[in-house]
């Protein structure tokens, strides 16, 4: 078991990982070693997540959520594989941890009166200023 929160964690076979060749620079072991993972989360059939945090999930994860519900993170930051299947495992737990959040609902909100007289007494100078540029003749060379 991953723990994500005291509430959450997630099985070991839930996720996939698979190993790849990493793009960029490295030398010659960039061409013989697959260091970058490529980690795969089924939010959608994973029975350790509530149904609240596997909704909010979705935004979050953004383009990384294929249509089936499928989490995929690539990593490939570092030149070893321990570090990029660590990077790309908290990258994953970010991601649940941050769709735990439940956020406030906004409360509508009125603007104060004297904020009201503020915004009416710059409008009025805004317009005073428009006007005295309208009644100037132009001198066109």
């Amino acid at each position: 078991m991953i723990p994500v929160t005291r509430s959450i964690s997630l099985d070991d076979d839930e996720i996939v990982e698979t190993f790849v060749r990493a793009s960029g620079p490295g030398g010659q072991n960039v061409n013989k070693v697959a260091t970058a993972v490529e980690l795969r989360f089924n939010a959608a059939l994973s029975g350790n997540l509530p149904e609240a945090v596997r909704q909010r999930l979705g935004p979050i994860a953004g383009r990384r959520m294929t249509k089936d519900g499928v989490i995929v993170v690539f990593a490939d930051r570092f030149r070893t594989q321990e570090r990029n299947r660590a990077d790309a495992l908290e990258r994953l737990l970010d991601m649940i941890r941050s769709a735990t959040h439940v956020p406030k609902p906004r409360k509508a909100t009125k603007p104060t009166f004297a904020s009201k007289q503020r915004r009416l007494e710059s409008k009025k100078k805004h317009s005073v200023t428009k006007a005295v540029r309208q009644s100037r003749p132009r001198s066109d060379d």
